[in-house]
């Protein structure tokens, strides 16, 4: 599909912002300062692709849990360096959003990044096989930098170890 297809708020991230805000209860859209370049470096970031377009999948939401121990519950985190109001992080117009554990903030565990992938799609005017998407590994070396892409469509969604 090209560009010029896709509606404005695909094009735009605060748009599809405010659009996804209507989606999920609770959300109110936050503008996001321009990332300094010292919050660029995370050990943990994530990108968002969306391959029906080849393009950035802009204004997804999701959020990161950590599996606690010994109970084995999964604790939301908070997200620094900028605290929203909701747990939602959203990705920007180029699919990404600030680190999701910034430099030293990391440990050894167990995590899941929980994509709003139905809400996204119907932003888009789109229905989607996949309501979320959970992607769940593990930080052994909490010293190393994590990132973990996802490459999405209405029907089929696709993750991996990158770096």
């Amino acid at each position: 599909m090209a560009a010029s297809r896709q509606p404005a708020a695909c094009r735009h991230g605060a748009e599809q912002e405010a659009r996804q805000a209507a989606l999920l209860p609770g959300r109110t859209p936050t503008p996001q300062a321009p990332a300094k370049p010292e919050m660029l470096s995370g050990s943990l970031t994530t990108h968002v692709l969306n391959t029906a377009t080849g393009l950035p999948a802009a204004g997804l939401a999701l959020r990161l849990a950590k599996l606690g121990e010994p109970g084995g519950q999964w604790m939301e985190l908070a997200h620094s360096p900028i605290l929203l109001p909701s747990a939602f992080r959203w990705t920007d117009a180029d699919g990404r959003c600030l680190p999701l554990l910034p430099p030293g903030q990391a440990e050894a565990g167990t995590y899941k990044l929980h994509f709003e992938t139905a809400a996204y799609w119907q932003g888009l005017g789109h229905t989607s096989f996949y309501p979320f998407v959970e992607v769940v590994f593990t930080i052994t070396d909490p010293a190393q930098k994590l990132h973990v892409p996802l490459l999405i469509s209405p029907y089929s969604y696709t993750t991996y170890r990158g770096s």
